[in-house]
């Protein structure tokens, strides 16, 4: 079920610092508090192969972010501990070092489960074990998530594990819903910052298709 429209779930969950220092961070209240929008981005695991890739992806992006008022959290259901000890692992060596921005980490899955985002589903009952094994890897699939000032999710995407993102939409998509915003007015098919938007009516969409 999508939760575009809806607030983002109420969950405080723990948290690491660049500097190690632990955190535990409500994504709804960063948000709503800091009167900011929110991109979080879930990753399946530290140390493996795409995830440094888009982890780096989104730390050069960072000031791009910052400009358009968007706070940026990576997410996994990876310890602290290891998430400081990947932030200590050279980009040389497939770490992420010069990643500044915090990581969650959801090892209760208690916020990857409320997302619905997570690769595990209930298999059969073992009866030695008197539990339903889980199948598949229980970590998250790379969703992304962007939320508005009062809360609100207005983008969710959710990609396969072998599937990096483009950091770039993401920008788009700020820029656009900033424009709902600001301009009122509504954003067709790729629309970038300064291009023209139109008029929720049929009028203006007959306008602008007749031009493009």
């Amino acid at each position: 079920m999508s939760l575009v429209g809806k607030k983002f779930p109420n969950i405080t969950v723990d948290a690491i610092s660049e500097m190690g220092d632990n955190l535990r961070i409500n994504i709804l209240d960063e948000a709503v508090n800091n009167n900011k929008k929110v991109l979080l981005f879930w990753y399946p695991k530290d140390f493996t192969f795409v995830c440094p890739t888009e982890l780096h992806a989104f730390q050069a992006a960072l000031p791009e972010f910052e400009k358009r008022n968007t706070i940026v959290i990576g997410a996994s259901c990876d310890t602290n501990e290891v998430h400081f000890a990947w932030l200590n692992t050279a980009k040389n060596n497939g770490g992420i070092e010069g990643v500044s921005y915090p990581l969650l980490a959801d090892t209760t899955r208690n916020l990857s489960a409320a997302l619905g985002i997570l690769d595990a589903a209930a298999g059969e009952y073992n009866e030695d074990a008197e539990t339903y094994l889980v199948e598949g890897s229980n970590v998250t699939y790379r969703a992304t998530y962007l939320v508005d000032e009062t809360g609100k999710i207005f983008h969710e995407s959710v990609n396969d594990m072998p599937l990096g993102r483009n950091v770039n939409e993401y920008l788009r998509l700020v820029d656009a819903y900033t424009h709902v915003q600001t301009k009122g007015e509504v954003c067709p098919a790729n629309w970038e910052e300064g291009k023209e938007a139109m008029s929720a009516d049929r009028n203006s969409t007959a306008q602008y298709l007749s031009a493009n």
